[in-house]
């Protein structure tokens, strides 16, 4: 064998063995450290739900963290409050300042599986360092991939349970409560979210995918992305994520 084709082989190898390292390093310890990103609709709450049972690690989403400082009030609560509802993202260092304190509550030292964050590659770089001063870090990426009319159906047919504490959520074809327009869980109200009407859920689309560009690269270079077909039952899509990451 010619003395370069030699080096190029060695060099593939060394590629592939670098990639096989940094994820399966992923699953070697018991801290899993876990973010699911996807565009509005795409199921990350769901299935970030069922992998935290599954991990036994709480479940983070930054959606109903900032809905809930809304419903209950507080300084961030009101300066979020307007972005809300007009389909609109609270800026980098309010999300980073409200993630960074949750993150420090002990019920998140053993890992975590975020949903909803990071969405720019400012604030995925500044969760990197905030996790890097603190020797962890990120273990596994999910991108759920779903067609823009599938997701446009999804969210318009979603309906919140008005008790901000309960944050309960159907779907009126997929998912109904068993009382039209009632919480199963706590019996309040059901509610439309604001935004979560057509016009306003392309341009949030729109908007996901000009953002998520720079962030798969991101996680791709640190070895941690897996892209997820999000159609199909939600055992199936489930089972992808297992197999992706061998659970």
């Amino acid at each position: 064998m010619p003395h370069f084709i030699f080096e190029i082989a060695l060099a593939i190898l060394g590629i592939f063995l670098l990639e096989f390292i940094l994820r399966s390093r992923n699953y070697n310890g018991k801290k899993h450290n876990v973010i699911f990103l996807g565009a509005p609709g795409a199921g990350k709450g769901t299935q970030a739900s069922r992998l935290a049972k599954e991990l036994k690690i709480p479940h983070l989403s930054s959606g109903h963290l900032l809905r809930q400082a809304v419903v209950d009030g507080t300084p961030i609560g009101q300066q979020i409050k307007s972005y809300i509802e007009k389909g609109q993202l609270a800026p980098d260092e309010v999300l980073n300042a409200v993630i960074a304190e949750q993150l420090q509550k002990p019920e998140y030292a053993n890992g975590f599986i975020l949903d909803g964050y990071p969405r720019t590659i400012e604030q995925a770089q500044f969760l990197d360092d905030y996790l890097d001063k603190n020797d962890r870090y990120i273990t596994a990426v999910f991108d759920l991939q779903v067609d823009e009319d599938v997701l446009v159906e999804r969210i318009s047919g979603r309906r919140i349970c008005g008790n901000g504490k309960c944050g309960a959520t159907y779907h009126i074809k997929s998912m109904p409560p068993r009382q039209e327009g009632i919480c199963d869980l706590c019996k309040r109200p059901l509610a439309q979210r604001a935004d979560d009407n057509e016009e306003v859920l392309r341009q949030r689309i729109e908007r996901h995918e000009q953002r998520i560009v720079h962030l798969l690269v991101h996680y791709d270079n640190q070895g941690t992305l897996f892209t997820i077909r999000g159609e199909g039952s939600v055992d199936e899509i489930y089972e992808d994520i297992l197999l992706s990451i061998g659970i």
